[in-house]
Order: structure tokens, then sequence, then C-alpha cells
């Protein structure tokens, strides 16, 4: 029984002990040498413009974010779903239609909020 997971737990270790080793090597042999630009905020190559503690975000990225989720979640169920779909049969059909329904009236809801219009 052991021995059908063996290939998978070797591989896993094998990927641990990569990435821990390569953080481990990274920081031990990599430059330390701090100054102003390196510790400056970088936004997009420019000074940032507002400070952010204290401040608000505006409502349009967290509109953009819930598009990105709409999108995401959809593809991330849909292409399974299409992989087996002759053997749900109508009863898939039907919960997909149910599941899509409500991404659409997600979507209907960003539409209606300006989501896809950027100022």
């Amino acid at each position: 029984m052991l021995s059908e997971y063996l290939p998978i737990l070797l591989l896993a270790g094998l990927a641990t002990a990569f990435a821990v080793g390569s953080l481990a090597v990274s920081s031990l042999v990599g430059p330390r040498v701090p100054n102003p630009t390196k510790l400056a905020a970088y936004e997009s190559g420019n000074v940032p413009q507002a400070k952010i503690i204290g401040s608000r975000f505006s409502v349009k990225f967290y509109m953009v974010a819930m598009l990105f989720l709409i999108f995401d979640v959809e593809a991330v169920f849909l292409y399974p779903w299409a992989v087996v779909f002759r053997s749900l049969g109508w009863f898939g059909l039907a919960q997909m239609a149910i599941f899509l329904g409500v991404l659409g009236v997600a979507f209907i809801y960003e539409i209606g909020r300006g989501g896809l219009e950027w100022d």
C-alpha cells in the first residue's frame, strides 16, 4: 500500500527540500546592501501619490477584484464539468445552469456598478 504512494512522497519531499534549500542559499549568499532606492515604495516606476496609512482605496479596485473572481471561479468549475459532461447527463446540465445563473447575477451586478468602465 505504501509503495503506491512512495513516488508522490518522494516528489513532495524533493520539492520541499528544493524550496527550503533555495531560500537558505539565497539568504546566505545574496547581497544585503539596503539603500533608500531599494527601501522606497514602488508604484509603476513613479513616486507614490497617496499615503496608504489612514487612506481609503477606491471602490473601483474592489469591483475589478470581484470581476476577476467571477471569471476565475467560472473557469475553475467549467473546465472539469465540460470534461465529464456526458456522464453527468441532464442533472449535471441543470446544476451548471444554476451555477452560471448565480455567476450571471454577480456579473450583472458588476456591470450595473460600473465595474467594466475604467475612468
